[in-house]
This record gives C-alpha cells, sequence and structure tokens, in this order.
C-alpha cells in the first residue's frame, strides 16, 4: 500500500522523486481521463451510426484557426470541456456530501475537513457533476439521453479506478473488521484482510476487508456489461438509467461490509451511502421502464 505514489520508486528502483505523487490524486486524475476516453470513444459511435448529432467547433485552416468560423464535429470534441467541468461541480458535490456524512469530524476541525486532501463522497460528485454535465450538453443542443448513455460506462470504469486510489491512500474506505474464520483457503490474505499500516487517515485497529478493491472488480464487470448493451434499441437515456440501477446495488451491497455512520430509515438500519443507492435503483427503474419503447434494431 502506498499513500504516495512516489514511493515506490525508491522501494523497487532505488532513487527518489524531486516531487511527492499522491495516490489519491493520481488514481482519481487516472480516474478521469479513463472515463473521458472511453466516452468520447462512445459519442464517436454513436456519431458515425447517425445515434446523435454533432457539435459546432472552431474551424481550422491548416494549423491556423479562422476567427469565428466553426464546422460541424463529433461530440466527442467537447469531452475535455464537459469533464472538466463535470469534474470542478463534482468535486464540490462530492466534499459537501461529505461534510454532511461526517458533521461531527467537520465541526471538529472545519478547515482541515474542508480543505483535506481526502474526504470525497462518490454519490455526491455523481450528483453534481450529472447536474453540470446536462446544463451543458444542453447548451450545445444535443440530447442529454444520448449523450448521457455515452457517459456509462465510462462512469463505471473511472469508479473502479478512482477506488484503487482509496485503497493505495487508506483514506477510510475500508470495510469491517474481517471474520479470518470464513476465509476462503484458495483466496489470498490480502484479497480478504488489510491492515492499511500507512494509511493517511491512521490504520485500523485491526484487519478489514479491502472493500475499494472489491469494488473496482465489481466496476470492471459492470462497465463490461454496460458495453454489451450500448447498442440498446431504446430510447435515449436508457443505458444510463441500467448504470443507475447498477451503481446504487453495487453500492448498497458493498456498504454492508463498509465502515460508515448508520441511521434509522423506516425502521431500517442504512447509511447514508445506501439511503442514496435505493433511490438511484428506483430513478434508473423508472427510467428503464419509462424508456424501453424501441427506436431501432438493436
Amino acid at each position: 500500500m502506498y499513500p504516495r505514489l512516489s514511493d515506490i520508486f525508491p522501494d523497487v528502483f532505488g532513487f527518489e522523486l524531486p516531487f511527492t505523487i499522491y495516490s489519491f490524486g493520481a488514481m482519481v486524475a487516472l480516474a478521469i481521463l479513463a472515463g473521458a476516453w472511453l466516452t468520447a470513444r462512445e459519442l464517436d459511435r454513436m456519431y458515425n451510426e447517425g445515434r446523435i448529432g454533432s457539435v459546432r467547433v472552431p474551424a481550422e485552416d491548416d494549423k491556423k484557426r479562422k476567427r469565428g468560423k466553426t464546422r460541424e464535429a463529433s461530440p466527442s470534441a467537447i469531452v475535455g470541456t464537459a469533464s472538466i467541468l463535470a469534474v470542478l461541480m463534482g468535486v464540490v458535490g462530492a466534499k459537501f456530501f461529505y461534510i454532511v456524512e461526517e458533521l461531527d469530524r467537520f465541526m471538529l476541525d472545519p478547515a482541515g475537513t474542508l480543505f483535506s486532501a481526502g474526504g470525497f463522497a462518490w454519490y455526491g460528485g455523481l450528483i453534481g457533476g450529472f447536474a453540470m454535465l446536462v446544463w451543458y450538453v444542453r447548451r450545445k443542443d444535443l440530447a442529454p439521453g444520448r449523450f448521457l448513455d455515452a457517459t456509462a460506462p465510462g462512469l463505471m470504469l473511472a469508479y473502479g479506478v478512482g477506488r484503487i486510489g482509496c485503497h493505495l491512500a487508506g483514506d477510510g474506505d475500508w470495510g469491517i473488521p474481517a471474520d479470518m474464520a470464513l476465509k476462503p483457503d484458495w483466496l489470498p490474505t490480502w484479497l480478504w484482510a488489510e491492515t492499511y499500516p500507512q494509511a493517511i487517515v491512521g490504520p485500523p485497529p485491526e484487519p478489514v476487508y479491502p472493500t475499494p478493491i472489491y469494488e473496482f472488480v465489481a466496476a470492471a464487470l459492470l462497465c463490461g456489461l454496460l458495453l454489451a448493451f450500448r447498442r440498446h434499441p431504446y430510447k435515449g437515456g436508457w443505458l444510463f438509467a441500467l448504470y443507475l440501477v447498477f451503481s446504487g446495488v453495487q453500492r448498497y451491497l458493498i456498504e454492508i461490509i463498509r465502515v460508515n455512520p448508520q441511521y434509522d430509515v423506516l425502521g431500517l438500519t442504512l447509511s447514508q451511502a445506501q439511503m442514496i443507492s435505493v433511490l438511484l435503483v428506483v430513478i434508473g427503474a423508472i427510467g428503464l421502464f419509462m424508456l424501453s419503447e424501441r427506436t431501432r434494431d438493436a
């Protein structure tokens, strides 16, 4: 486990870098790049198949841009700007939801909690980024449903890559104490119980389930499923609705063995993430039902 990726160099290669690379930040950056790359590929495919319209971008003549002149292009041309805007709003949403979830910690150290490198809630980032993305896509006169369909596999991939950052950094997104009596003999110990000795929030008192690894595996599998359904014959937004269902179910289940504050809701004991998961599954299920009218052959 390396909270700082730069520590790998003296351990493996025998020399130190003149700067520090933090694992969480590096993996978040990689997650954004991976998600944007996959989204751009999907937008190009949909554009070439006539399933999504074009956008107007500045025209270029050789290497000199013609001022004021534009040309039509695949929506993949705006992925960079859309990603930056969504990430910025996503960071705000992620930090806000984390503060709500960890209000006691925030009250004890407001500045430290607000400006810490860790402490982000994925669902807050998803909601904030989603709102910004829809607003930006509408400004570009694109169908939000089709655009969101293109983002679904990339979002799932980005989530999984980001969780590797949580695992390397040891930011507290781990599971409950691992029951070694239940460990299958064929499973490596590090996949069942992790001590996180260098965790940035301090190591847990006893070995815990490395839930970030489980979420990475689940996200990779679900990304593959979303790619398998990407040529669906239904209305725009159907695949994104399926993504919401997948994301909600995966997060609800992993929360069963994760360490998070619990609340009593209608006689059930749920974490904030599980409450949002249920909401996302319901919204996604409604979306699947409402958008299941066939518009073309699969």
